[in-house]
């Protein structure tokens, strides 16, 4: 695949065998057209934000596409679907969490989609595993590290 655009994914799951599932999620997603060049940081274990149930397994991949953001939104969603995502309620627990946190340098503000992630820089879960990836990323409010560093509350633990 050449050109496309490098974009980052959250990936989350709190029921079932959440590491196997993010695992099958991220082979799926890499095998899927208009993908390329997957590349997946360490998994994570924390406790839910905002939530109730139980903890989750979190990562973050970095890929490159040449879907348009809505398109990839589409495939994300399929997927989580494939992996008996419910929504039944905000928040709720899930089976798989796939999240576009940003597509290229673009900034993107519609009915079904808004990138960067709005809350992205305020969630250990997603800058603990991007840092990984990326030491130097800088994100509208900062630097991530730096930003990751504000969020001593938030426990994290990586998992072997």
């Amino acid at each position: 695949m050449t050109g496309g655009a490098t974009a980052w994914i959250g990936l989350g799951a709190n029921l079932g065998d959440a590491g196997a599932t993010l695992r099958a999620a991220l082979h799926e997603l890499a095998a899927s057209d208009g993908i390329a060049d997957c590349t997946a940081s360490p998994f994570y274990r924390t406790a839910p934000v905002d939530a109730g149930g139980p903890d989750y397994v979190n990562a973050v991949a970095r890929l490159r596409t040449t879907l348009a953001p809505e398109a990839l939104l589409d495939l994300l969603q399929a997927l989580e679907q494939r992996h008996g995502r419910e929504r039944l309620y905000h928040n709720a627990p899930r089976t798989l969490d796939l999240d576009l946190l940003l597509y290229g340098d673009q900034t993107l503000h519609g009915p079904r989609l808004t990138v960067p992630h709005p809350r992205m820089h305020e969630r250990a879960f997603v800058l603990r595993p991007l840092v990984d990836l990326a030491p130097g990323m800088r994100l509208a409010q900062g630097r991530a590290a730096d930003l990751l560093a504000g969020l001593g509350g938030q426990a994290i633990e990586r998992l072997p």
